[in-house]
């Protein structure tokens, strides 16, 4: 049961940032202590790279190690995969049945620290299909990321991937 209010804290502080975030940031102000410092951006850098590493590779288990042992993926179409596990063969069934072995370009990231323990970001990127080349065609995505700070260690609790489009 607590492992649920947990994660629905996670989940309502997410949104309240989603929903507030804007009007955060046009006022200019950040909460006490919720800047965050180098070292936290340094960490979220680190992720970043693990996980663009391994989804170069096509290797699942890296990819879900950036994440908590109970963290959420939630992928472009729909799926969710739960826990580092179902995140590891989740991930390794697309890399082996659907996906070519393409680079993870980042567009732009908004970061917003809710509080010293938690962050969102909010980063846009795209599919390369050699590395330095154009964006692939209809890769663009937007992706959401909380970030939660246990034992002095960040790590990604949940991941929401959104096929970015045109509409009309």
């Amino acid at each position: 049961m607590r492992k649920h209010w947990h994660k629905a804290a996670i989940v309502l502080a997410a949104l309240a940032v989603t929903l507030t975030g804007p009007a955060v940031a046009s006022a200019g102000t950040t909460p006490e202590g919720t800047a965050g410092r180098p070292s936290d951006r340094a960490a979220f850098a680190a992720i970043l790279e693990a996980q663009t590493d391994a989804w170069f590779a096509e290797d699942g288990t890296g990819f879900a190690a950036t994440f908590w042992p109970d963290g959420d993926v939630v992928t472009f179409n729909g799926d969710h995969l739960a826990t580092r596990e179902g995140i590891a063969s989740g991930m390794q069934y697309y890399f082996d049945e659907f996906m070519d072995p393409t680079h993870i370009k980042t567009l732009g990231e908004h970061v917003t620290f809710v509080n010293a323990n938690l962050a969102v970001i909010v980063r846009m990127s795209c599919l390369l299909v050699e590395e330095n080349a154009p964006c692939r065609a209809g890769s663009e995505s937007t992706n959401t990321n909380v970030m939660v700070k246990k034992w002095g260690r960040w790590l990604q609790q949940s991941f929401q991937n959104t096929r970015s489009f045109t509409i009309g």
